[in-house]
């Protein structure tokens, strides 16, 4: 798990921002009811925890995780499985999506 003293952890209007004196680690914009509209954690600090970091904080400020909204990639797919959140079923249309 990374060190607290590394990093910064800043929350405002929806979002989780985690950085330190150089760059964005990693941000996530969630809804008040815990949904994940998105996720991202720089490749550079991917499997080092800050992922789980992220949705701790929007656990946190919302009380729960909700819905994961689509598109999750490949890499997402294997993050929130390995955390055993269920994710969205491609076939089902998600209300942001637009019909084509």
């Amino acid at each position: 798990m990374p060190n607290p003293a590394d990093y910064q952890i800043e929350i405002a209007d929806g979002i989780v921002l985690i950085k330190n004196q150089n760059t964005t680690i990693g941000y996530s914009r969630f809804t008040d009811a815990g949904d994940v509209e998105y996720i991202y954690v720089n490749p550079m600090y991917r499997r080092q925890g800050f992922g789980a970091i992220l949705l701790d904080q929007v656990r946190r400020i919302t009380g729960q995780i909700g819905a994961i909204h689509a598109p999750v990639s490949p890499l997402g797919t294997a993050f929130f499985g390995a955390l055993g959140i269920a994710l969205p079923d491609p076939a089902i249309p998600q209300p942001d999506a637009k019909a084509t």
